[in-house]
């Protein structure tokens, strides 16, 4: 009973200890950045290379977006997706900035937890807020649900003229 008990702890500060290691060195947001001048650059770029903007809302805070910006990394089907069909922009949501009148301007997608996720057409149009809890699987992601979210997504998939008799 003992060994179980030392084996247990041993094993949860291991994940706790990962767990925060992932967090001391995951820095995708930035508290200080201008996040509307940041949404406006990243749609200028996606309507010059004709792709959508993903706009990830979180911050370095959360592990959940850790997870998911690892997960996006180091998965190629993900990766490919994003490169090839979006620009993507994290939004800092922390103590230091909140970004609430941007947030507020989607609508406030805040409300379904971090991190949450906005598409957006080459023009700036938010096409959807997608929940980040049905993308997950475990401690980590679900590849094909993430694949399905960024494919459903793509410029090409919403495209009129592919879906006409």
């Amino acid at each position: 009973m003992k060994k179980q008990l030392l084996l247990l702890t041993i094993f949860a500060v291991t994940v706790i200890t990962a767990n925060a290691q992932d967090l001391k060195t995951f820095r995708a947001y930035d508290p200080a950045a201008d996040a509307q001048e940041g949404i406006r650059s990243a749609v200028s770029r996606a309507k010059k290379e004709n792709k959508h903007v993903l706009v990830q809302i979180g911050g370095n805070w959360c592990i959940w977006c850790a997870r998911f910006d690892q997960f996006t990394k180091t998965d190629t089907v993900a990766d490919s997706l994003l490169k090839r069909s979006y620009i993507v922009y994290h939004l800092n949501y922390s103590k230091e900035n909140k970004n609430l009148p941007v947030l507020a301007s989607y609508s406030f997608p805040q409300r379904f937890g971090f991190p949450v996720f906005l598409v957006l057409d080459k023009n700036g149009k938010l096409l959807h807020t997608q929940n980040s809890g049905y993308l997950e699987e475990g401690k980590g992601y679900s590849k094909e649900k993430v694949s399905d979210f960024l494919m459903n997504w793509t410029p090409g998939a919403l495209d009129p003229g592919k879906y006409k008799e």
